[in-house]
């Protein structure tokens, strides 16, 4: 069975990571059991989490993982796209992840000493105070060094989160009154959209960013309906 390595569950939402909750929203969508070993970054192959292991590999970026499984298990989400939806599939996961996301970081790791502190307890409250204080001193100058070389580190607070709301304006345009980002039926792209999305409505992160999306009722419809639908364990606290 696939071993999925991920950052223990918060804020009640599937995880406080966006690209953990895509990998474990891709596989409960795909219907691929797995199961789930709580970690932390420096413990994955490359740095990083999510990572799995599955038949003696460990595989990480999400990018890389989901490519093993459709590899490995099949491709249930995304063999009956058409060109024009893998292209709209592939332009909007690389807003997602590549730019949205990054604005995300920012409010948490750029914008205030209170979303710094809230992040800091999610991520690091596991470990002994001494290791704690140490190993997020590093990540924090880590994170921070990535956010400005992403050029977001660079911008004011204004401009940075404009940029986020017209990324949540493209992605509220195009689902419409769709269900899923494709249609009818949900898609990767819907995993990778989950991800970012939950991470900035449903955590106790404030900024400017969750103040926007939480007024695209139909963005919040999504995240509620996904969040229902595949993690009914966890009750939606979604407005």
């Amino acid at each position: 069975m696939i071993v999925l390595h991920q950052f223990a569950r918060t804020w009640g939402i599937p995880n406080q990571s966006h690209f953990c909750v895509k990998v474990e929203t891709y596989l409960r969508m795909a219907k691929i059991p797995y199961e789930i070993v709580e970690t932390l970054p420096f413990r994955g192959p490359r740095g990083k989490l999510p990572f799995i292991e599955d038949q003696g590999q460990k595989i990480s970026d999400t990018r890389m993982i989901l490519r093993y499984l459709k590899t490995a298990y099949g491709d249930p989400l995304d063999a009956r796209l058409t060109p024009r939806q893998s292209g709209d599939a592939t332009a909007f996961q690389r807003l997602l992840e590549e730019h949205l996301f990054w604005v995300s970081m920012y409010s948490r790791w750029h914008y205030t000493e209170a979303n710094w502190q809230t992040t800091k307890q999610a991520i690091f409250s596991v470990l002994p105070p001494v290791i704690r204080d140490v190993g997020a001193m590093v990540y924090y100058r880590r994170i921070n060094g990535q956010i400005l070389g992403h050029g977001l580190g660079r911008l004011s607070p204004e401009e940075a989160f404009a940029l986020g709301i017209e990324d949540l304006d493209a992605l509220a345009g195009f689902l419409g009154e769709k269900p899923y980002f494709l249609g009818e039926l949900p898609s990767s792209l819907d995993a990778s959209a989950y991800g970012i999305l939950i991470n900035t409505l449903g955590c106790p992160i404030e900024s400017p960013l969750k103040d926007h999306a939480l007024g695209l009722k139909n963005l919040v419809e999504y995240c509620r309906r996904i969040q229902t639908e595949y993690f009914p364990e966890l009750p939606c606290k979604l407005p």
